[in-house]
């Protein structure tokens, strides 16, 4: 059987943990996460990407969440395909009944996970274009954006290369004056999903 992994780039420490050695995965491609500055389009791309694959694998899993405007996308698509349950990255890690304790904890909470870790500060400025405005330090947005957080939440999924993660979690909680604290996490949810889509295209292989 062929599965194709089609992800956003900030879940790509993780699915490649849980994949790498696997060769039933057969093609992978991993997606900048500035995507979802433009749900519309990030929608478009992804549709695009998947029916480009169509006969070169038997099922697509798709490391996004809903993300906005991915409900419901699955019947758009030509290739079978799985994708993860959740609203965002975040909770599909962390599941939802934690993502909400978390937030509960401290409402202005930043959640970083090593993909997000790995991003930092570089990432936001390039996302929300905050190095175009001439005359502006990016600092000075930035400071605007994150005036209502007060903490950054890096979550450890066991993936290994914790230090360097951590490392850069508080970094980014340091540049932006934030509270730092840390929690684990597992990868069931993600496991979950990639053993969906395992059965399948065992099924489809089958019949």
């Amino acid at each position: 059987m062929r599965i194709g992994i089609l992800a956003c780039d900030i879940l790509k420490n993780e699915i490649e943990f849980l994949t790498k050695d696997d060769p039933d995965f057969t093609y992978r491609e991993y997606l900048e996460f500035a995507l979802h500055e433009n749900p519309e389009n990030m929608k478009a791309v992804i549709i695009e990407k998947v029916s480009s694959m169509k006969g070169k694998v038997d099922v697509v899993f798709l490391g996004y969440a809903t993300c906005q405007s991915l409900r419901g996308i699955i019947d758009a698509l030509d290739v079978p395909t799985v994708m993860l349950q959740g609203a965002d990255c975040i909770d599909a890690l962390l599941g939802s009944e934690d993502y909400e304790a978390e937030k509960k904890i401290c409402t202005g909470t930043w959640f970083s996970s090593p993909g997000w870790a790995e991003q930092g500060i570089n990432a936001l400025i390039k996302e929300f274009h905050l190095d175009s405005v001439e005359g502006l330090d990016p600092s000075y947005f930035l400071d605007i954006l994150f005036a209502s957080y007060e903490r950054c939440l890096f979550i450890d999924p066991g993936i290994g290369n914790e230090e360097e993660f951590l490392k850069k979690s508080l970094a980014f909680a340091d540049d932006l004056k934030l509270k730092h604290d840390c929690r684990k996490c597992g990868l069931d949810r993600l496991e979950d999903s990639i053993a969906e889509a395992k059965e399948l295209a065992t099924s489809i292989s089958s019949g």
